[in-house]
């Protein structure tokens, strides 16, 4: 039987892929010079910087690739490179990614106390590596709302546009998707747009023709060779402060590298010079409390000196629900993430996802409980919902059917969710997760977009372009439903009204589609420059600053808000001479 040597190079990538994990550091240095290893630091003559920025994320790759333009920039990040990782870069491999629950994976699991499974970036490109890739720009009244220079917004998204951002080749699936939304009234037709319209659009991606990922990262290469110091596995404990004057001020950081010793990094004398957290909505809070910025009486149970008391460190986390419904196909459709959306003025979203890239033995292999898609764990008591649970029902993932894999789903979300929730300290080791409740559907706004977002769908799925994929044309919606109830990973025990009230539906199927914000909020934590109120020489730049959720997609909005928050302070600091 001749082989099939289409599959055996998959196989063949995926082997690499692993052995990548042990050569990355090799890989990184000798193509990327700008990044090193922690364990390098203690190998550097001692100097002081002008601005560390912690997490090498979203929005602190633009933010030092920015300030390194004209300052010394330590960008410290505690994971590792996305360079050679094949889960990383290529589109059909994305739910790999999710799945993987290793130390080394670039995807860090965490379940809400809601039960719902959720991921945090750990590499640095942060999200943007692990993300479905779709790109869209927030809109116009976020913009307004957040007091930003429209000016400088406009001229901060082309800056990241021009280096990793394209326009998708659209998928059976998502045109099909498209022209449902119309047809479903959902109009107008807003064409191809990174603008945040109400109507159908298609958006740009980071993924390029190829299926290949840019990501954050890259646009580090923007940055002054000279300037720029990246370091990989350099994992920040804590902030450290000058506290002998009239209020605290950073004065550098403490982290260890991948060999567990630690090191203090420091910034240079001059009054300008600062610590910027940009470690995301779970990473820069977790990060306040942990440097002892936060409630006292939470920090002092904890042993943690307290540096100032804010109650508001860590309140008001919010993440946007989603909720899919699956649809059986003729036969397998090709893989698509998210390319076509329609923006209902109900601040509902639909979008839609198809296929799957790896051959049928690697579905056993990779998908399951942590694909954000398919997979039940609704028996297991509340107290037993853990990561080790998790594992285990992933071993027994072979029953699921087939026909889970042939299909597509289209998405639900909640854009601005009223319901709040917080975040809180676990223990004092920052490689664990904090934990956090997001309290979905809490408020009953919320829970009425819901319904009006599957009733979107409901008509979307009986519409003509959809009836030429399906399986078949006479689902009810009472059966798509029960087939999603079934299909759909969340630790949420299921009712039995789940199809007979979209409500309960709701509630019991919500999963998270990552857009999680806040805990950083301005005028509680930060002021309108993004500084710690009540400490000097300390910012926060990144998605915990937000009180919702920009544009459809968040990424394209934390990217341009690194480079704008670095123009601006390059500008507030040299005016003319900054030259950005």
């Amino acid at each position: 039987m001749a082989p099939n040597f289409g599959e055996l190079f998959l196989k063949i990538l995926l082997i690499l892929s692993i052995i990548k994990s042990s050569q990355g550091r090799e890989f990184s240095r000798k193509n990327y010079p700008y990044l090193k290893m922690a364990s390098s630091f203690a190998l550097s003559p001692p100097r002081g910087y002008d601005y560390i920025i912690v997490g090498g994320g979203t929005a602190g790759c633009p933010l030092a690739a920015t300030l390194s333009q004209k300052y010394n920039v330590l960008l410290l990040e505690r994971g590792g490179s996305p360079y050679g990782n094949v889960n990383v870069s290529y589109l059909q491999n994305f739910h790999i990614s999710l799945a993987d629950t290793s130390p080394q994976s670039p995807s860090q699991a965490f379940i809400s106390t809601d039960g719902v499974i959720n991921a945090r970036a750990r590499v640095l490109g942060g999200g943007t590596c692990i993300n479905a890739g779709f790109y869209t720009r927030a809109s116009s009244s976020f913009v307004k709302e957040a007091g930003w220079n429209v000016e400088l917004v406009n001229e901060s998204y082309p800056w990241i546009e021009k280096q990793i951002v394209h326009w998708p080749e659209l998928a059976p699936w998502q045109v099909a998707l498209k022209d449902g939304l119309l047809e479903a009234g959902v109009s107008p037709f807003n064409g191809y747009t990174y603008d945040h319209l109400y109507g159908t659009k298609v958006g740009g991606t980071i993924f390029n023709k190829n299926g290949f990922r840019h990501t954050a990262a890259d646009l580090l290469a923007s940055g002054s060779p000279k300037n720029l110091n990246v370091l990989l596995h350099a994992t920040v404990l804590r902030i450290l402060f000058n506290i002998r004057g009239s209020k605290p001020r950073a004065v550098g950081v403490l982290f260890k590298d991948e060999n567990g010793k630690q090191h203090r990094a420091i910034l240079n004398g001059r009054r300008q010079s600062e610590v910027i957290l940009s470690s995301g909505a779970l990473g820069s809070p977790q990060l306040l409390l942990l440097s002892g910025i936060g409630p006292k009486q939470d920090l002092e149970k904890l042993g943690i000196p307290v540096i100032l008391n804010n109650w508001h460190v860590g309140k008001g986390m919010s993440d946007n629900p989603m909720n899919s419904i699956f649809i059986p196909t003729k036969k397998p459709v090709e893989q698509s993430l998210i390319q076509s959306v329609g923006i209902t003025k109900m601040g509902s979203f639909i979008e839609a996802s198809s296929g799957f890239g790896q051959s049928s033995d690697s579905i056993h292999c990779h998908h399951g409980i942590m694909s954000a898609e398919i997979g039940q764990l609704s028996t297991i008591p509340p107290k037993l919902r853990t990561i080790e649970a998790a594992r285990k029902y992933a071993k027994t993932k072979n029953d699921l059917p087939r026909e889970a894999f042939q299909g597509g789903f289209i998405l639900e979300k909640i854009d601005g969710p009223l319901s709040r929730g917080d975040l809180h300290l676990v223990d004092t080791d920052v490689d664990n997760n904090p934990n956090v409740t997001f309290n979905y559907f809490n408020h009953p706004y919320d829970l009425q977009r819901c319904v009006y977002g599957i009733r979107t769908i409901e008509r979307i799925v009986h519409t003509k372009h959809f009836a030429k994929l399906t399986e078949d044309d006479s689902y009810s919606i009472e059966m798509l439903l029960n087939m999603s109830v079934k299909a759909n990973v969340n630790l949420i025990p299921k009712h039995t009204n789940d199809t007979a009230s979209l409500e309960q539906f709701c509630r019991d199927t919500v999963i998270t589609i990552w857009h999680y914000h806040g805990g950083c909020h301005i005028g509680q934590v930060v002021d309108k420059e993004y500084k710690v109120l009540g400490v000097d020489r300390l910012r926060v730049v990144d998605g915990s600053t937000y009180d919702s959720s920009p544009g459809t997609n968040p990424q394209a909005t934390v990217m341009m808000m690194g480079r704008y928050m670095g123009v601006k302070i390059l500008r507030k600091r040299l005016g003319e001479r900054a030259g950005v």
